[in-house]
This record gives structure tokens, sequence and C-alpha cells, in this order.
């Protein structure tokens, strides 16, 4: 039911901002226009938010012979895990992540870097699969997707509000230019708030459950400390609006989006995994 009413507020979050974009820049028939664009996009957001999330990264799907270390690891831990085999892709970026994606577990896919084939030994790896798969399992990737493409979205939005500014859009006597600039300031906050509204403690969740599905808490603790230090290092070349896919946050995380953010301290999640190994 927690899902269903994020998937409910995220969608209609999205509608009321395209209405409200649609009559700042046009009108009672700009409302219109917006209502019937926001069907169209919360209906493709719904089925096809996965599709759109891999293609910002561009993910390109992989094979078994393409890596067979990385399907062997993939499909022993969806067994362990009770899942069905997910769809594995490869992100073309140096920069070592991975997130999960798709509207349930039986159309999942698994997403990898080229920088973490590179970075993580196959323990590590087996950890991070883990931890992608237990985030299948509890079927919140649909939030993610949609969260990712719907901040995608509104940042659109905030682009095309700074140019309608730019080049005299809103001027006219039925719209504001003052509404307008406003639209663009707004937008992406509500970007940010559209990111807060992924909990921050499915995180620890899917560490706890994907540790148990791996079999060994270091495993994903070392991949952690490995990423968080790559990450920084190698910043990823994407929106910072999409950050709350990968296991760790992808980006330096120096700007005023680093106060909302999704993922809890990298620090306390190892924790948390070392203490799950002392307790047994």
């Amino acid at each position: 039911m927690t899902n269903v009413f994020k998937t409910t507020f995220l969608l209609g979050t999205l509608t009321g901002l395209l209405l409200l974009f649609g009559q700042v820049f046009g009108g009672r028939q700009g409302m219109i226009i917006a209502f019937g664009f926001a069907i169209v996009l919360n209906f493709g957001s719904y089925w096809f938010s996965d599709k759109i999330v891999l293609a910002m990264f561009r993910a390109k799907p992989i094979s078994e012979s393409d890596d067979p270390e990385l399907f062997s690891i993939v499909r022993n831990l969806a067994t362990r895990a009770g899942l069905p085999m997910p769809r594995v892709y490869r992100i073309p970026q140096p920069t070592p992540n991975a997130f999960a994606t798709g509207r349930n577990p039986e159309n999942a896919v698994v997403a990898v870097t080229d920088g973490i084939r590179s970075l993580l030994t196959p323990e590590e790896l087996s950890g991070v699969i883990a931890h992608e798969l237990a985030h299948i399992g509890h079927r919140d990737i649909l939030i993610s997707s949609i969260a990712a493409t719907l901040a995608g979205a509104i940042m659109m939005l905030a682009n095309m509000a700074k140019w309608a500014l730019i080049f005299g859009g809103g001027r006219d006597k039925d719209n504001n230019p003052f509404g307008a600039l406003l639209m663009a300031i707004l937008a992406p906050i509500a970007a940010i708030i559209i990111q807060m509204a992924v909990s921050r403690s499915r995180e620890y969740q899917a560490d706890q459950t994907g540790a148990r599905i791996a079999g060994n808490p270091d495993s994903l603790a070392s991949a952690l400390e490995k990423l968080t230090v790559a990450s920084k290092r190698i910043p990823m070349a994407s929106s910072p609006a999409t950050s709350h896919m990968f296991i760790v946050k992808p980006f330096s995380g120096r700007s005023v989006l680093g106060l909302f953010s999704t993922h809890p301290p990298v620090e306390k999640r190892i924790e948390r995994l070392r203490e799950m190994k002392r307790s047994g």
C-alpha cells in the first residue's frame, strides 16, 4: 500500500506541475494542452519508466557470452532470493555504480557501469548485485524508476521556462512573466521533493536483505567503501535528479542537492553491515 501511495503521489505531483506550467505560459488553453500531455506522460512513466531510465544512461543490454561471470553472479543470487532472472544491462561510464529498474520482478533490470566491473572483486560485486536484487524483491524499483523519469521531466520544464523568459515567452497580455520566473525557480525544487519521496530507509533495508542473500555483509561493506571513494573521484556524467537510482550517490554531493540526499550516510550503512556481521 505504501508503494501504491507513493506512485500516486509522484504521478499526481507531475500532473499538478504540468497544469501550472500550462497555465503560466498559455492560460486556460495551455492548461488543457498540459492536461493532455500529463495523461500521456503519466501512462508512459508507469509502463515505460524503466526504458526511459535506461535510455537516460545509454545503457545497453548484454548477453551471457558478453560477461559470463556477471551473469553467473546475477543468476545464482536471483535463485537464492527466489526471484526471476532479471535482464542485465551495461552502462558505458567509468564511474563505478549500479542500479535496478522495472515495474515488477518479472520485468526487472540490473544495470552496472563499466567502472564497477573493473573495480570490485567478484565477492564485492555479489554484494552489490544482491543489494539491487533486494530492491527488486521489496518492489520499490517502480518508485525509483518513476521518480527518475518525473524528476527529469520537471528539470525539462525548468529549462523550457528559462528559454521562454529569455526569448520573451509569457509576456503577452494573458500571461505573467513573474509567474514564468517562479516556475523556473520552483521546478528544480519540486524535483528535489520528488527525490525525497524515495525513502532513505529503503537503502538500509536493501543493504540488510542483500547481505543475507549474498551471505556475507563484509563483501557489501567493502564494495560501498570502494564505490564511495571512486564516485567522488570520478563523478557520473548525468543529472543529479536521478542519483537515488544508484547504490551509492554518483556525484560529489557538494551542491544543495546533498542536503536532500535520498542516500543515508555511507558510513552508517557500512557500520550497520559490520554490526550485522558481528552479531552473526
